[in-house]
């Protein structure tokens, strides 16, 4: 069994945050954030990533969390209860999660061995990301309390996962942002397979590792794409905001006439075009668009029959709001206004500062003022390894919908 680093050695009694009255209150609900407003006092002087113990203003415990100063989420809770954060209870609540995911038959299916396996606040872990591609994890850290705790994330995974063969740490950009200029992104265990070939629901998919964005692909769009992929048969798609393809091997997947791979990065349709090569497709039913997707969408999309619009995240805030809004309602309007009678638009948002509501709101905005005839077929959303707790709702942050446009 592994012991545990330093950092957990000492426990709870160097270093204990009590909040200010009545804002015990979330925690009571067992959301796992305590905002650096609610604290009232701290006992101590925890650095970045140490773990404190969090009292409400009288010292009822109130559980334990990573602590984060001069940020506005000041602890990410660990456990709202009296218990040793040790390698035993990483090993516990990673063995918790991948469950849910072995529950999900995500983990033994030939045709597919890409999936998340654990999701931050969703799986009780909050500013921990670990996605599995074909016996290799990759680990993001989001915090400096999970990054020193990489090594006891590590010897965990390789305990409850037997058949790791290596994991990839690729949380360099994140922690910079907080002051550690001198991480860099690597294998911390292992080795990649050499027969490496990570498969999403059949559909074969290059993995940048080390420069692709997020972990090196978006797996919370994989139904999503299995979806497009049921509807393709005979069309022409143009994916735009394609990234490294997936929509694109999706539809080629299901038939489609050609596939259209939208994106600003020549790297990222080059990887496109490594996997429609991968996959066995013929080559002549995809073509890579590098421009700005706002200018192209100006010439109009009336040559196809599916538009896919995935856009990075436009509000990181919930200051940006507004402006998300607004970029939102224009590139959907632009598709909308020249996308031909019974073509489809797959539409989606993956700003968590925007929710449902709005967002569907926006896209209908974007109908009116394109004075087109639209049918909601489809609500899109997250899949199930990438869960919401039911106590952070925040958690629900991809959304999106599929529209028959008239």
């Amino acid at each position: 069994m592994p012991s545990p680093s330093p950092i957990f050695a000492e426990m709870e009694y160097e270093h204990t945050v009590f909040l200010k009255p009545r804002k015990e209150e979330s925690l009571i609900r067992r959301h796992p954030w305590v905002f650096s407003g609610a604290i009232r006092k701290i006992d101590g002087h925890p650095k970045d990533g140490d773990l404190v113990k969090v009292c409400a203003n009288k010292g009822r415990l109130l559980g334990y969390g990573h602590f984060s100063p001069n940020t506005s989420i000041a602890i990410r809770m660990l456990t709202f209860q009296e218990e040793e954060i040790d390698g035993d209870w990483w090993r516990s609540k990673i063995r918790q999660a991948l469950k849910v995911r072995s529950d999900l038959n995500l983990l033994a299916e030939s045709n597919q061995n890409i999936c998340r396996l654990i999701h931050a606040e969703g799986d009780g872990l909050s500013g921990l990301i670990v996605d599995y591609y074909d016996r290799v994890a990759v680990v993001q850290t989001h915090s400096m309390g999970m990054h020193c705790a990489l090594n006891e994330i590590v010897q965990a995974l390789k305990v409850e996962l037997p058949e790791l063969k290596g994991v990839f740490d690729k949380s360099s950009k994140l922690l910079k942002k907080i002051g550690l200029a001198d991480v860099e992104d690597g294998l911390v265990f292992g080795s990649l397979p050499e027969d490496w070939s990570p498969i999403e629901f059949g559909r074969k998919i290059v993995i940048d590792l080390e420069q692709g964005q997020k972990t090196g692909f978006f797996i919370d769009q994989r139904e999503n794409r299995s979806l497009l992929s049921q509807l393709s048969k005979g069309k022409k798609v143009l994916n735009v905001f394609s990234y490294t393809g997936g929509f694109s091997i999706a539809a080629m997947q299901g038939g489609c006439e050609l596939a259209h791979s939208l994106d600003s990065s020549k790297r990222a349709l080059d990887l496109a075009e490594e996997s429609v090569t991968l996959n066995g497709f013929d080559a002549k039913r995809h073509k890579s668009i590098e421009a700005d997707a706002m200018q192209f969408l100006k010439n109009g999309v009336a040559e196809y029959d599916i538009v896919v619009l995935d856009p990075p995240a436009f509000a990181k805030s919930a200051s940006a709001r507004h402006q998300a809004v607004q970029g939102y309602k224009r590139i959907n309007q632009r598709a909308i206004q020249t996308m031909k009678a019974g073509s489809l638009l797959f539409t989606f948002s993956c700003s968590q500062a925007v929710d449902d509501r709005l967002f569907t709101h926006t896209v209908i905005a974007a109908a009116i003022q394109s004075n087109r005839m639209v049918r909601i077929l489809h609500r899109l959303h997250q899949p199930a390894d990438h869960p919401v707790s039911a106590f952070h709702p925040e958690g629900a942050y991809l959304k999106g919908l599929v529209l028959r446009i008239d």
